[in-house]
């Protein structure tokens, strides 16, 4: 029974890999696949899994880009915050770009400490996520035909102002108070309505996972509680290492595969996605 408890956990490791970075909603595929693969868990942890699994995704952010997010740099500093003393050994690009991304995070932040419980109430289950899916679905669909006339205004996130960045910021926002949306989706569909390329728009939601994810996994677990069982902790570890290991390759495709294409193929998939959840209500599948 423990053994199963386990291979479930994998899975929902690889749905949160997968799912985390693409534009298609970690937070709606791990809802939807609950209604099928139930851990055999308190519903309080289980709540609290599907938000902290996201700290394993987070950690290959971070692994993978660590010269661009570590501001300390001893010897040979390209940019250094100070002639002398402490600031010599900081990177000012990198302590901007960090400036840039908690500029970012207010909205959602702001709103999400303040609205979490009533939000997750009302909105975190099957009909929002479809609903969700299908509308950014469209939204990915109709601003990548109108972004093949335009050309990127802004290719780096040291070219981004601070309105820019609370503009995308507010597009988080949506996320956080719809499953479905896709914190990913959202921040990258904002972005390019105001003409980041999407490079620099994929990078950018990458690096503000990191404080937000963090953030709302460090939430989840003061409301849980630190106490648990030893079948928990297995079960949280195994979820979060997988997440890892998934997303380490993810975020190397979804790189490599926006080189040369757009992101319509991932608003059909919702679309079609959020059709077939809803299908799936009406019919009585899922509830």
């Amino acid at each position: 029974m423990e053994f199963i408890e386990i291979i479930k956990s994998i899975i929902l490791g690889i749905v949160e890999g997968i799912t985390e970075w693409l534009p298609v909603s970690s937070t709606g595929h791990l809802i939807l696949v609950d209604e099928f693969l139930h851990l055999n868990m308190t519903e309080d942890f289980k709540e609290m899994f599907d938000v902290v699994i996201q700290l394993g995704a987070i950690m290959a952010v971070v692994v993978i880009y660590w010269k661009q997010l570590w501001p300390v740099n001893i010897s040979n500093n390209p940019q250094p915050l100070a002639r002398k003393g402490v600031g010599s050994y900081l990177r000012r690009d990198i302590l901007q770009m960090w400036g840039k991304v908690i500029a970012a995070c207010i909205p959602a932040a702001v709103i999400g400490l303040l609205f979490d419980d009533l939000f997750t109430a009302l909105f975190y289950n099957a009909t929002t996520v479809a609903i969700m899916l299908i509308v950014v679905g469209i939204a990915f669909i109709f601003i990548e035909r109108w972004n093949k006339s335009r050309t990127a205004s802004i290719d780096s996130i040291d070219d981004m102002s601070y309105k820019i960045v609370l503009l995308i910021g507010v597009f988080q926002l949506i996320a956080a108070i719809f499953p479905g949306t896709s914190r990913s989706g959202a921040t990258i569909i904002g972005a390019l309505l105001l003409g980041v390329s999407r490079k620099a728009a994929a990078e950018f939601t990458f690096f503000l996972a990191v404080p937000v994810m963090a953030g709302a996994s460090l939430l989840k677990l003061v409301k849980h509680g630190f106490s648990f069982t030893g079948m928990e902790i297995a079960v949280l570890l195994t979820g979060m290492i997988t997440a890892f290991i998934v997303s380490m390759i993810i975020i190397r495709f979804l790189m490599q595969y926006i080189r040369k294409h757009d992101f319509t193929v991932f608003g059909w998939y919702r679309i079609v996605l959020g059709v077939l959840v809803l299908i799936c209500g009406f019919t009585g599948v899922i509830g």
